[in-house]
């Protein structure tokens, strides 16, 4: 059988274990410790001033803090990226309030700034009041359109929740993803462009708001040695053993970068001279980390056949993310839509991307392609 390609496979440096080693012989095993802290502020070196940031067990667990930070209650009303993963949804359930789906713009794939605004106008007509937060996401590493969301949601008052968690290293006019919602998360599941095999983080604006965030991510333990709680709380903070990996792996974010986006330019390079695949495309003043590279076939026929002839050589690839309006789970909820999540997901197929493909890992991906177009 031929070698697997995976789709996005973790990468080690080989400086984990030297982290990791480090804590055991310090005997730093509980789920606190010195690692985390530095790996916390590595992450914050990296996206910038201005940024506090608190390293939890999830990016799942990340959002669910940032809709407690925005004060999220049973029966708000929180607007949601239709086309995303369903981690970037679950945590509105969670808090009991109300998803409301927004469909995409053709262009970054991301939230829809005219519908998004339809929404809010909507929805204050028929509840009488806006929703209370936002949840946008940076879909595949490409940013959102960044001034106009935030524009309409300035207008109406209205967090934002930056959903980062496939963005590490994008930008939009060279301002680092993570930087620009009231609230922003990164994952650094097993999949992502760094990985400390699971785990996420949350970033704040405010001191405050990341020593609030700490607080309830550990339980919310009130001062004082008696074990009093006033709040409800979470076992949400990494682990000192996990943000060993993160300290080994951030070393090398800038080569996966780079490394990922060499895979896209490849791809772009060799299929976009078929008539029949398209790309996402980079607008003016948008930088992808290129995490996955979708490309689109002209047909939902095309997709299966491709995925199908690719996974018989043993390569793996996904169909574009499913939009939460079309889940069973949300067959109830609000969705304002207009086509353009529906016809990604028919057409769309994520390809193999990580950061440790070779050029014939790459060859043999096109090639399947090629051949199946006869081109």
């Amino acid at each position: 059988m031929k070698k697997k390609i995976w789709l996005s496979p973790p990468h080690m440096t080989g400086l984990e274990l030297k982290y990791i080693n480090e804590a055991f012989a310090s005997n730093w095993i509980a789920p606190v410790g010195p690692n985390i802290t530095e790996f916390e502020n590595k992450i914050q070196e990296f996206i910038g001033k201005g940024s506090h940031v608190v390293a939890l067990n999830s990016g799942t667990a990340a959002i669910h803090l940032a809709l407690e930070l925005a004060n999220i209650q049973e029966g708000d009303e929180v607007i949601c990226q239709s086309k995303t993963f369903i981690a970037s949804v679950n945590p509105v359930l969670y808090k009991k309030a109300i998803p409301i789906f927004i469909d995409s713009e053709s262009n970054t794939w991301n939230l829809c700034p005219k519908l998004l605004e339809e929404c809010i106008i909507d929805r204050i007509k028929k509840t009488g009041k806006a929703p209370k937060a936002i949840i946008v996401v940076n879909l595949y590493g490409m940013p959102y359109n960044v001034e106009e969301i935030h524009k309409i949601a300035k207008n109406y008052n209205i967090k934002v929740i930056e959903d980062s968690a496939e963005a590490l290293g994008s930008k939009y006019k060279e301002i680092p993803c993570g930087t620009f919602g009231d609230y922003s998360i990164f994952s650094f599941n097993g999949n992502k462009i760094i990985t400390t095999s699971g785990g996420g983080c949350l970033i704040t604006r405010s001191i405050l708001d990341k020593n609030e965030a700490i607080f309830l991510s550990t339980q919310a333990i009130d001062s004082g040695n008696d074990y009093t709680h006033s709040k409800i709380g979470y076992n949400y903070r990494m682990s000192n053993i996990v943000a060993s990996i993160g300290l080994g792996q951030i070393h090398s974010l800038g080569d996966r970068i780079t490394k990922r986006r060499e895979n896209f330019d490849y791809y772009h390079k060799e299929l976009s001279t078929i008539p029949e695949i398209q790309f996402q495309e980079e607008p003016l003043d948008y930088y992808s980390n290129r995490w996955l590279n979708c490309i689109l076939v002209d047909s939902e026929n095309s997709k299966n056949k491709i995925s199908e002839l690719l996974s018989q050589d043993n390569i793996e690839t996904k169909p574009s993310w499913k939009p939460m309006h079309q889940q069973p789970l949300f067959k109830k909820s609000v969705s304002y839509v207009n086509g353009v999540s529906d016809d990604l997901f028919q057409r769309g197929i994520c390809l193999p991307s990580g950061s440790n493909l070779d050029n014939d890992d790459l060859n043999r991906i096109v090639t399947i392609i090629k051949n199946y177009f006869n081109y």
